[in-house]
């Protein structure tokens, strides 16, 4: 696609007032995010997973081996499995592997490290019913899958087969340099957007805590990690340091960046044909992790 296509998509997006309530950032998203269709193939069913709410993403012919556990997008402040199975069904059907996208707690009124707990809760239930896992997650649903691989360590249980990240927000630090050399760029966020939802979210915990901030953590041992990520984010470092430490920590990684592509640009599948190779690449990733997973390392 066309640099000027890739811009005309940028074009569909636009940045957020600052200042708003999370009670009107979320009515917002869920306008836009929470009634996509899924495809007539696609059931949802509500369930638990280690006590936290759930949707079971049945897609039609989705029986391979394992699951997809997802954790959607939102700065851990807006968001839903809803709006969570909007890229779980893609994934499902794509790679055959059926998904589960989780409701877990959101800040403010339930802060950092509400949702990590929620993940590995999550997690562990999969894991211990003898389930060979993936987790896959968008933006801070990234990052919370990294910390659920963090915690999972702490906690000696195995890790899943793999990791997939699509645009993961995972310095809550802020130091990147995309954070402001990104800010014209991207068309969704600015470096005072990721501050506000980083101060709702840690409600004054320490930013540098590997679960905020699981850049900065010792990588050691993590599964295999598939990472996506546009140029016009002011998130683009987060992603690119991420690849970077888990290369010199010993972690198979893969990163797959596309210029002047937003923020989770997987959303613009059947509009931008990058979107589809980019879910193609993650279905492939999840079928072969699965398919030679004989159990994680403790």
């Amino acid at each position: 696609m066309s640099a000027e296509e890739r811009a005309a998509a940028r074009g569909m997006m636009q940045k957020g007032e600052l200042g708003r309530t999370p009670e009107q950032q979320r009515a917002d998203f869920d306008d836009l995010f929470a009634n996509r269709p899924l495809g007539e193939d696609v059931t949802l069913v509500e369930r638990t997973l280690g006590g936290v709410p759930a949707l079971d993403v049945r897609v039609a012919g989705a029986d391979q081996a394992g699951v997809i556990l997802y954790l959607h997008g939102g700065a851990y402040v807006i968001g839903s499995a809803r709006t969570g199975a909007n890229l779980a069904a893609p994934l499902s059907r794509r790679s055959g592997v059926p998904a589960v996208s989780l409701e877990y707690r959101l800040a403010p009124e339930h802060p950092f490290p509400a949702g990590v707990h929620d993940a590995l809760a999550a997690y562990r239930e999969l894991v211990e019913s003898g389930q060979k896992v993936v987790i896959a997650g968008d933006s801070a649903g990234g990052g919370l899958a990294l910390a659920t691989l963090l915690a999972a360590r702490s906690e000696g249980l195995p890790q899943p087969a793999g990791v997939v990240l699509f645009s993961p927000w995972t310095d809550a630090t802020m130091t990147g340099p995309s954070m402001d050399a990104r800010g014209d760029f991207d068309p969704l966020f600015t470096r005072a957007h990721i501050a506000e939802s980083a101060e709702l979210y840690l409600g004054g915990a320490d930013p540098k805590n590997e679960l905020a901030s699981p850049v900065l953590a010792d990588l050691k041992g993590l599964p295999p990690l598939l990472v996506q990520v546009g140029s016009a984010e002011v998130l683009l470092d987060d992603s690119l340091r991420l690849v970077a430490r888990a290369a010199e920590q010993e972690v198979d990684v893969s990163l797959d960046v596309v210029a002047g592509a937003p923020h989770v640009y997987q959303y613009f599948a059947g509009m931008l044909p990058e979107a589809d190779e980019a879910l193609d690449h993650a279905a492939t990733f999840i079928r072969n992790r699965l398919e030679g997973f004989g159990g994680g390392v403790a």
